[in-house]
């Protein structure tokens, strides 16, 4: 047998096999890759800069609300405005002037939207002000 051969007797064997996979895992319905029903988000809360290691994190579920100190209040508040974090009304607090970054990542779905979510803000308190309890990951 030819290395040509070989090679054509290999792709057509491949090709066969994934066509046969692609076949039989093909769903009626398909289902969410992620597993989760309902409206959820993973949230991650990094402080420092961009290279920092200091990252903490959650998966929000609130369907029934659970996944962190405050999930009730950030349901509610993620309902309130349906899924935006950019539209939950900020607090009116003061926050100081001090620059400590913090950078906020939800990723996730709510009412069956895809939701990807990056902000940096100068503070933590800032963070809070502005995303009221959904990034408080804090107990």
């Amino acid at each position: 047998m030819t290395h040509t051969s070989r090679t054509t007797t290999l792709r057509g064997a491949l090709l066969a096999a994934a066509v046969l996979l692609a076949a039989g895992q093909a769903p009626a319905h398909a289902a969410p890759r992620h597993g989760l029903q309902g409206d959820w988000l993973h949230l991650t809360v990094t402080r420092g800069d961009s290279r920092s290691t200091d990252t903490r994190g959650t998966l929000l579920l609130c369907d029934p609300p659970q996944g962190h100190a405050h999930a009730a209040e950030a349901c509610a508040e993620l309902a309130a405005v349906g899924g935006d974090i950019d539209a939950i009304p900020a607090a009116s607090v003061f926050c100081p002037m001090i620059y400590a970054p913090v950078t906020a990542h939800a990723r996730g779905e709510w009412q069956g939207r895809p939701i990807d979510y990056t902000r940096t803000f100068s503070n933590g308190c800032v963070m809070a002000a502005r995303t009221g309890g959904v990034f408080a990951l804090d107990g």
